[in-house]
């Protein structure tokens, strides 16, 4: 029976640290706001679906990596959440309500920021869109990189979206 219970006590002594910094697995809520994000990202317009394909390779890597993000977000704000309240000395079941409250506070937050970097994403691939049919070999001498510059759009669309996002901050 000692064996038994020393075992035991040792497999979970071994065990719990290693579930502790394991990395965030994403559950059927992550999937599902992942899809709806990737939906989002993609548009229905033929630029934004351009641009899609451009930055995104495919709906399912997109929808894998945003779930592993969503998933990595709901891990993040429900730790800062808990020191949060922690530092604010809560105990019991006004801890618990005060985590919950807080952590989903900071996902809506979260959600709040990615639905932003895909409304800039959308357009920065129309307004690329609209130069590049102004004048194409002036755009794909312009933003085109590798040697056959076919990848003018994408980088167009990523340069756009990030000074976009630079001039909101």
């Amino acid at each position: 029976m000692k064996k038994i219970t020393l075992v035991t006590g040792l497999v979970f002594a071994l065990v719990l640290p290693v579930a502790a910094v394991a990395k965030p697995t994403p559950d059927r809520g992550d999937k599902r706001a992942a899809q709806a994000e990737c939906k989002a990202l993609r548009g229905k317009t033929a630029a934004t679906r351009e641009a899609f394909r451009a930055l995104q390779k495919s709906f399912v890597a997109c929808v894998r990596a945003k779930s592993a993000e969503e998933a990595k977000e709901e891990q993040t704000a429900h730790t800062n959440a808990a020191k949060e309240c922690k530092a604010e000395g809560l105990h019991g079941r006004e801890f618990g309500k005060c985590v919950s409250t807080k952590a989903k506070e900071k996902e809506a937050a979260a959600d709040a920021e990615d639905k932003q970097d895909a409304a800039e994403q959308k357009n920065a691939a129309k307004e690329c869109a609209t130069e590049r049919d102004a004048d194409a070999d002036a755009f794909r001498e312009q933003y085109g990189t590798n040697a056959n510059k076919r990848n003018a759009f994408g980088k167009c669309v990523s340069q756009k979206a990030r000074e976009s996002e630079t001039e909101q901050a």
